[in-house]
């Protein structure tokens, strides 16, 4: 969950079974896969904490993340604590980080229906104009959750659509529903090593997200020295520590 309230996405087996088969519907699969290794780091619903200690951690290693926003939680209070102000997105996307859409109410787009998930992200985006940020390119589903209907309609709309299961970005990865690693919870730190590591071994684009960064972090968060030592480990182990922007521009997308 990563929402302000308390609502979780649909864990039916109705839901459960839907989410087996929308992976095979609205695909997109990416032709040629990165040349070299690439490492992103992802913060959903933009927490202060993550605004400030992430992209400070990012900054000093000569690094920039992605944002995925949600306009409509500006200022709100979330169990991960109070989400980023628009000023706050306008000094990141200013230090070359990028702000990314994440739907306007932060949507299910498990439950919605091609037409509102659309307008949701239209919403979103005419407040990111008013911000004076540039138009999102890259998109992050809502507690990782999509319909064959919202992803059919969105799919055209951004270069990269980002979901929450495990996996790296290469040739045959479906960009409708690309693939990610969260670094958050007690093993967050190890797994997300695994997956670089990985993802160096295959010269493969891998996707990190997490949500508050601070020193005691929400069971979707992370320390600010886990975050600090996972960008190291990217950065040592030879990987470009890229945005998503930059990386689907990076694959000509």
């Amino acid at each position: 969950m990563d929402h302000a309230s308390a609502y979780q996405a649909d864990r039916t087996l109705r839901g459960k079974i839907r989410r087996r088969l929308v992976r095979l519907a609205a695909t997109r699969p990416l032709a040629n896969g990165p040349e070299r290794a690439m490492v992103s780091f992802s913060f959903d619903d933009a927490p202060q904490t993550a605004v400030v200690s992430g992209a400070q951690a990012l900054e000093t290693r000569g690094a920039r993340g992605t944002y995925f926003v949600s306009a409509g939680l500006c200022g709100a209070e979330a169990p991960m604590g109070v989400c980023g102000r628009a000023d706050d997105y306008q000094r990141l996307s200013q230090a070359g980080h990028e702000i990314a859409c994440h739907t306007y109410s932060h949507l299910d787009c498990g439950r919605a229906d091609s037409g509102e998930a659309f307008a949701d992200v239209e919403r979103n985006a005419m407040v990111m104009s008013g911000w004076g940020v540039p138009a999102p390119k890259t998109f992050a589903y809502p507690y990782g959750d999509v319909a064959v209907g919202p992803k059919a309609a969105l799919g055209g709309r951004f270069s990269v659509l980002r979901a929450l299961h495990h996996g790296l970005i290469e040739a045959g990865c479906d960009l409708n529903q690309a693939p990610a690693v969260g670094i958050e919870g007690p093993d967050g730190e190890i797994l997300a090593n695994r997956w670089i590591d990985l993802a160096v071994s295959r010269s493969a684009w891998l996707i990190l997200y997490t949500h508050d960064v601070r020193t005691a972090p929400s069971v979707w968060g992370c320390a600010q020295d886990v975050l600090a030592r996972l960008i190291d480990r990217a950065q040592d182990s030879g990987a470009d520590v890229v945005t998503v922007g930059e990386g689907a521009r990076r694959l000509g997308l």
